[in-house]
């Protein structure tokens, strides 16, 4: 099993007692050949080709996950559920949420309103089918809604979706609206609500506080120090987020990539797994659609069959 086969049970309390929030963890499930700093490198004719490493990947992280007595939310790609149909069903009967990453990982913001209609209508449907579960949920791969596409959210409320998180109010050279909202809004008049990922508010910068790549490439205390100051000092729930890629020392190694996509991929790939068994200790954890249900104003989708 890659990544994950050593990983070891035992709770422990939240740090120091300081906080009883409970925080959103999410998954974006995804392969290492189809995110956007190797997308040159694996264009999406060639993925087919590629052999997968996503369902070891998640078969191990399902059993973490379990031993914690923890749900996650599970953004997934279209592709990927089917030809995975079977990891799928396995997340659903573990409890998590089932969400919407979209069909093949396509940026929303280069996506005309048309294409991004029917991009995430064959998602949902894609996923429901397999799942059996309604998905209300979705994430923008690469966080690619912004001032550009807020079109996209009238859209995806048209189509069922109760919820996107999939801004990242920061400054980064693939993603980020440094000017967006840090805290949940809606960006319509309708129902439908966005939820940025994490940041915390230094100096009068927004500082990434969501996971993702900066959770390996910075020490684990900064990552901890910046949740804590979110949930203590702003008394709010964080969204944190991963890849089960970066949970695989093991994968191949892709040759001819520039230094800081190298970087960005590979650096501390091996103390992953050692540090999310720390975060999932550290903190109190659920799907999205509980950890905001209030604001959502609906139960469970884990609850709730698809017709």
């Amino acid at each position: 099993m890659n990544g994950l086969d050593s990983a070891k049970s035992g709770k422990a309390g939240p740090i120091g007692g300081d906080s009883c929030l409970t925080n959103a963890l999410t998954v974006d499930v995804e392969d290492y050949f189809q995110v956007q700093a190797l997308a040159t490198h694996f264009p999406h004719s060639s993925w087919d080709s590629v052999p997968r490493r996503v369902g070891a990947n998640v078969e191990g992280l399902l059993y973490l996950l379990s031993t914690e007595d923890i749900r996650a939310t599970f953004f997934t790609l279209g592709w990927i559920a089917e030809r995975h149909p079977d990891m799928v069903r396995r997340i659903v009967a573990g409890g998590h949420e089932l969400a919407s990453h979209g069909y093949d990982h396509r940026r929303a913001d280069e996506l005309t309103p048309a294409e991004f209609r029917e991009d995430i209508r064959r998602t949902k449907g894609t996923i429901e089918d397999i799942g059996g579960v309604l998905v209300t949920g979705y994430r923008a791969p690469t966080f690619s809604i912004g001032a550009s596409n807020r079109w996209a959210y009238d859209i995806l409320e048209e189509e069922g979706y109760r919820y996107s998180s999939s801004s990242y109010p920061i400054r980064h050279d693939l993603y980020g609206d440094v000017a967006g909202c840090r805290t949940p809004f809606r960006p319509g008049t309708g129902r439908l609500w966005e939820f940025p990922l994490s940041t915390r508010r230094f100096f009068r910068q927004n500082v990434p506080s969501a996971g993702g790549g900066y959770f390996r490439l910075l020490p684990y205390w900064f990552s901890r120090m910046n949740l804590r100051q979110i949930n203590v000092v702003e008394k709010a729930p964080c969204i944190f987020y991963f890849h089960p890629w970066e949970l695989d020392p093991g994968q191949p190694r892709v040759s001819g990539i520039s230094r800081r996509a190298r970087l960005r991929h590979y650096m501390n790939l091996g103390v992953m797994q050692h540090r999310l068994s720390r975060l999932i200790r550290d903190f109190r954890w659920g799907p999205m659609d509980e950890v905001f249900a209030e604001r959502l104003g609906v139960p469970s989708s884990q609850a709730t069959e698809t017709p």
